[in-house]
């Protein structure tokens, strides 16, 4: 028997056998919830809001390059929109959608009904949405004179709006992120906000930890873990161990900044190096923290549209251990021009190398997990496979910085740009988009449109390569990166005037994504229920997932044990689908739409958003804490914050009767339903 998702079969179950008792229903249950599905896209919605304002800047940073001489922005403009569009591709879009799928996938995936912190996971996701506003408030509040001598970095003299946004680089370099050469506050907004992301993300790394070890299904070993998990609790390990290195060269800055301390001052016997040091001993790290959900994601798919087995699936678990533990070695290939000593190049050239055998590993073990399948081409597929395909390309560009000579002429060209992009917009977007495809029926119980699905694939690709392509021979050519314009006599104008096209197509790729998503959640063809005929746990409940999403903890008996209901093997070793497959998926996930006993889930709270606008607070308070009105900013923020954890703690853990309003669905603008009085405990 098929369930049909707009039955009120799973409402009803979540009305008389489960509660969450909420504080209020609408648009406050979001303020106030601790289900880890509503808060995974909480964090997809806001990461792709700001995704979609780096692609703003991004664009128009290429209209100013179209051309030589351009004088469509002003140098100061230019630093600090390519400084704002790093950090905010990398810090509030990558990273926070990464944690949007880690935060709806996760306890899907290992048969948990939430994470082992529902209200902490709340907690994390306030904070990063504050952080986020707070560096971008540096457009309201920031600014950014010019420093004594006359210009900025890269030779701005003037002081607008958009001179008012940090403009020295996502990595922050000092001496040019110090006092002298960047005054005001807008070097501030920056240290401070990426403090915050970055408590935001510790929390989230912690919890995802303790979800994977401490919570998995019945049978599931760790060997028996999809590798979307596997990665999950690598990046959750990275982002453990490289975040406070970070969270230490941003205290030391704040401190040369706002106290008079000299770090880095080096005509007071302080070390600009050591700033590089500290901070890409984070930011390698970082690179993988941003592309292994990709990699995770792309080893789910692959198998499912190739009706195999991923192939070695030991040796790319192993692989994405080992290339975040040597990612901690291979740090200051990105300063082999800073000076550092011969031996140390020689070193890191090396380590360099050496961290590309486990990619390669990944790479060769998808290309067999496809190689003789019977390949489904549907969007998540393409976007699989393109992943592939421009992860190689960018690969291949970066094993060329191992070789510390030809570094040296690449360093600061569009070459270095071209690679990364390869590498993270080709890698982990390409990646994250297959997974936004692949999950969408799962989300809204919907079919998302194929046929646009495509277009937005095929435009997304011929973009990007496009876009990226040229950068190769610009950067070859001598093409200097953070410059805003460049002369015509140069002969890179033809060049610049591809790239920028392919920036354009790009973004005709993403309107047309935003369609296919608006009209196909609402409207799209009620999803079946094993659309993909899938392989793993989160298939097996009801779509869209009912809120507690498991009415039956799960028992897993072996790896892709989702698929082994379905399959039998016959003489030969060839996977045969069994006869009555169809009903055994049916029964399954029809009792996963229908609990038998009483489910209590977490209560929501108001004071995970209170943290996290308290801590904002505390940052404003640190900032302006010479000016009259910093230090009581500092005192409410404090107050805040420490008030609202000392009353989240006093909350009631034990059950209790609460009048509550369902809300059923997965969308921000659901309708909501009356419920009846429920048990519930204040946490899990």
């Amino acid at each position: 028997m098929a369930i049909d998702v707009a039955s009120d079969t799973v409402e009803r179950a979540e009305t008389t056998l489960f509660r969450r008792p909420r504080l209020t229903y609408g648009f406050w249950s979001w303020i106030t919830t601790a289900d880890h599905k509503k808060i995974g896209l909480m964090y997809g919605y806001t990461a792709f809001i700001f995704f979609l304002a780096g692609g703003i800047e991004a664009l128009l940073l290429r209209i100013q390059l179209a051309g030589p001489d351009g004088a469509f922005l002003t140098a100061a403009e230019y630093n600090g929109l390519f400084t704002t569009h790093a950090v905010t591709m990398i810090f509030l879009f990558v990273m926070p959608i990464s944690a949007a799928f880690f935060n709806y996938l996760l306890p899907l995936m290992i048969g948990a009904r939430d994470v082992a912190f529902p209200r902490m996971n709340a907690v994390s996701f306030w904070i990063f949405l504050f952080g986020g506003l707070f560096i971008y408030s540096s457009l309201i509040f920031g600014t950014s004179p010019p420093p004594v001598g006359g210009s900025l970095p890269g030779g701005a003299t003037d002081a607008s709006i958009l001179g008012s946004i940090p403009n020295s680089g996502w990595f922050i370099y000092a001496p040019n992120s110090g006092a002298t050469y960047s005054p005001g506050t807008a070097v501030d907004y920056a240290a401070l906000g990426l403090q915050i992301l970055g408590v935001a993300s510790l929390i989230s790394a912690v919890n995802f930890i303790v979800t994977i070890l401490n919570m998995r299904a019945t049978g599931m070993r760790l060997l028996r873990m999809p590798v979307f998990v596997w990665m999950t609790l690598v990046v959750a390990l990275l982002l453990l161990f490289s975040l406070p290195i970070i969270a230490i060269a941003l205290f030391m800055l704040t401190f040369d900044r706002q106290f008079g301390t000299l770090f880095f001052v080096a005509e007071a016997g302080g070390d600009p190096i050591l700033w590089q040091h500290l901070f890409w001993l984070f930011g390698h790290p970082e690179v993988y923290i941003l592309i292994l959900p990709a990699m995770g994601i792309v080893s789910e798919t692959l198998p499912v549209f190739s009706k195999k087995p991923l192939f070695g699936y030991p040796a790319v678990v192993f692989a994405g251990a080992a290339i975040a533990f040597l990612g901690f070695g291979v740090w200051a290939h990105h300063m082999f021009s800073s000076g550092i000593p011969t031996v140390a190049q020689a070193a890191f050239g090396l380590s360099t190398m050496t961290i590309a055998i486990p990619t390669g590993i990944k790479i060769f073990n998808w290309l067999g997990t496809v190689w003789g399948g019977r390949v489904r081409l549907t969007t998540p597929m393409l976007f699989s496979l393109g992943f592939v395909a421009l992860f190689v390309i960018g690969g291949l560009s970066g094993v060329t910085h191992a070789v510390v000579p030809s570094d040296w002429q690449q360093t600061d060209t569009y070459y270095i740009v071209a690679h990364f992009h390869y590498v993270l917009f080709g890698g982990a977007l390409f990646g994250l988009f297959a997974g936004i495809y692949y999950w969408f029926p799962k989300v809204w119980g919907r079919m998302y449109n194929e046929a646009l699905g495509k277009w937005h694939f095929w435009l997304m690709f011929i973009g990007m390569n496009l876009t990226f392509g040229p950068m190769h021979w610009l950067g070859l050519q001598g093409m200097v990166r953070r410059t805003w314009v460049y002369p015509e006599e140069a002969g890179l104008g033809a060049g610049n005037f591809v790239v920028t096209v392919g920036a354009f197509v790009i973004a005709v790729g993403v309107l047309v994504f935003m369609i296919n998503w608006s009209y196909s959640k609402r409207r799209g063809r009620v999803a079946p229920n094993d659309p993909w005929d899938a392989r793993t746990l989160e298939w097996t409940i009801p779509s869209p997932t009912p809120e507690y999403n498991f009415a039956v903890e799960p028992t897993v008996t072996s790896l892709d044990d989702f698929w082994h209901l379905k399959y039998d093997e016959d003489e030969e070793g060839r996977a045969v689908r069994k006869e009555k497959a169809d009903e055994l998926v049916d029964d399954l996930i029809h009792s996963n739409g229908n609990p038998d006993h009483e489910i209590h889930l977490p209560a929501p709270s108001y004071f995970p958003f209170i943290v996290g606008f308290g801590i904002m607070l505390i940052a404003y308070g640190i900032m302006y804490h010479t000016r009259p009105y910093g230090i009581p900013l500092l005192a409410a923020g404090a107050f805040l914050t420490v008030g609202a954890l000392v009353a989240w703690g006093s909350e009631p853990l034990e059950e209790v009767h609460d009048e509550d309003h369902g809300d059923h669905g997965g969308d921000l603008d659901g309708e909501d339903e009356d419920a009846e009085p429920a048990l519930s405990e204040g946490d899990v």
